[in-house]
C-alpha cells in the first residue's frame, strides 16, 4: 500500500467514525426514517473522496483534522442525499449504490425521498451547530457555500439540465457547463471549506484553491464517463452503462475515450500548476489529483 493509499484510507476510517457519531440514533418512533439515512450514508461504505478534499486542503493550510471532521461530515452527507435522489425512478432510476439496493430499492420511494430531504437538512444543522472552532462569520461563510453547490447554482441545477438532456447531443462547451454544476461545485466546495478552516488563510490562497478544485472536479466526471464504458458493475459498485442505456451525453460519446482520457490528464496538470503556486504542503492535493484520473471506480 502506497502512502497515499494509507492516508486515504485513515481518512475514510476518519470520517466514517464521525459520521456514525453525527447521524441521528435508530430511535424507535423513526425507526424506518433513520435506519434508512444511515443505510444510504454507512451502510455501503463509499470510497469518501469528498471527505479526503477536505482533510487534504485543511492540513495543508495547517488546520488539524479534529476541526475537519465536522466540514467533512457535511460534504458527505449532502453527497449521500443527492445520490438517493439521483438514484430514485423520477430520475435514473438505478438499482444499485455503492455494492447495494439504492434506497428506494431496500426501503420504498417514500421512504428514499425523506431520507434524502432530511439527510440535506442535517448536514446543514451539524455546520452550523457543532462546536469546531471556526469563527460565526467564517461559518456562515461555509454554509452559504455549501448551499450555492447543492442549489439551482449547483447540483441541482446540473441534474435538472442533464435530465433535459437525456437522448440529445450536448456541445463540449455544453457539457462541461452540466458537470461543472452537477459535480464540480461539490467538490470545489469540499476543498474550499477545509481550507477555510484556517482563520488566516487568504484570498489569493482561495482562489488558487479553488481553481484546482474546478479542474479535478471535471477529471473527476471525465473519469467517471470513462468508467462507465470500461469498468464492470461489480468494481463500480454501480450498473455498468446506465449512461448509454439511458442516452446521456458523455464525455467519451462526444470525444471518444482516447480523447476523454486525454482531456483528464491536461485538467490534472493544469491542477498541479495552481498547487504550484501555493507556499504550502500540497502533496496530498497532488497525490489526489493523480487518484482520480486513475482510480478504476
Amino acid at each position: 500500500m502506497s502512502d497515499f493509499d494509507s492516508r486515504l484510507n485513515l481518512y475514510q476510517q476518519r470520517v466514517d467514525k464521525a459520521l456514525d457519531a453525527c447521524l441521528p440514533d435508530q430511535l424507535p418512533v423513526r425507526h424506518t426514517l433513520t435506519e434508512a439515512m444511515r443505510y444510504s450514508v454507512i451502510g455501503g461504505g463509499g470510497k469518501r473522496i469528498r471527505p479526503a478534499m477536505v482533510y487534504a486542503a485543511g492540513e495543508a493550510m495547517g488546520v488539524d483534522a479534529a476541526i475537519l471532521d465536522t466540514p467533512a461530515c457535511a460534504v458527505e452527507i449532502i453527497h449521500t442525499y443527492s445520490l438517493i435522489h439521483d438514484d430514485l425512478p423520477a430520475m435514473d432510476d438505478d438499482d444499485l449504490r455503492r455494492g447495494q439496493p439504492t434506497c428506494h430499492r431496500a426501503f420504498d420511494e417514500a421512504v428514499a425521498i425523506l431520507a434524502g430531504d432530511a439527510l440535506q437538512a442535517h448536514a446543514f444543522e451539524i455546520l452550523a451547530n457543532n462546536d469546531f472552532h471556526v469563527e460565526d462569520r467564517r461559518r456562515l461563510e461555509m454554509i452559504t457555500l455549501l448551499t450555492q453547490a447543492s442549489g439551482s447554482e449547483g447540483m441541482a441545477g446540473g441534474q435538472a439540465i442533464d435530465l433535459a438532456s437525456v437522448g440529445k447531443q450536448l456541445s463540449l462547451e455544453q457539457l462541461e457547463d452540466m458537470h461543472r454544476l452537477k459535480t464540480g461545485t461539490l467538490i470545489r466546495a469540499s476543498v474550499l471549506l477545509g481550507a477555510m478552516c484556517n482563520p488566516a488563510i487568504s484570498d489569493d490562497e482561495l482562489k488558487l484553491l479553488g481553481q484546482y478544485a474546478e479542474c479535478i472536479g471535471l477529471s473527476f466526471q471525465i473519469q467517471d464517463d470513462i468508467l462507465d464504458v470500461v469498468g464492470d458493475t461489480e468494481t463500480l459498485g454501480k450498473p455498468k452503462g446506465s449512461d448509454e442505456k439511458m442516452q446521456k451525453p458523455t464525455y467519451p460519446s462526444i470525444l471518444g475515450l482516447d480523447e476523454s482520457r486525454q482531456l483528464a490528464l491536461e485538467q490534472h496538470e493544469l491542477a498541479l500548476s495552481y498547487l504550484e503556486q501555493l507556499d504550502a504542503n500540497t502533496e496530498t492535493l497532488c497525490q489526489l489529483s493523480a487518484y482520480i484520473v486513475e482510480r478504476n471506480c
